[in-house]
């Protein structure tokens, strides 16, 4: 299924904070785990993520650091922090409303 760019775009933070809540990571790995928790609907580019962790990074949600990889290599990794924490869960409870209302309508929706 392709699912829009828009509700890819309104999902983006969320999701990045979750996974960096889970533990710091880096832009491919954050990549192949959003497309894991989706079960290989959502597939993320590079050139839409670090856009976002941009942004994420310049509101102070989410901190990064150089640290080398396992293999050697030098890799920007990134981390959330207290104030993201707290955006985290204010963006859980604004996407419960959105998902209870939905439910809601499609609950009432099934029943005509």
């Amino acid at each position: 299924m392709n699912v829009s760019k828009d509700l890819i775009a309104a999902s983006a933070t969320p999701l990045i904070l979750a996974i960096l809540k889970e533990n710091d990571s880096y832009g491919y790995a954050i990549i192949k785990r959003v497309k894991e928790m989706s079960e290989n609907e959502l597939i993320w580019t590079e050139g839409m993520l670090y856009p976002v962790l941009h942004r994420l990074e310049e509101q102070l949600l989410i901190e990064s650091y150089w640290n080398k990889s396992d293999a050697g290599r030098q890799r920007k990794y990134y981390r959330i922090n207290e104030r993201g924490l707290a955006e985290l869960e204010l963006q859980k409870k604004q996407w419960e409303v959105v998902h209870s209302a939905l439910a809601r309508t499609w609950s009432e929706e099934s029943q005509l």
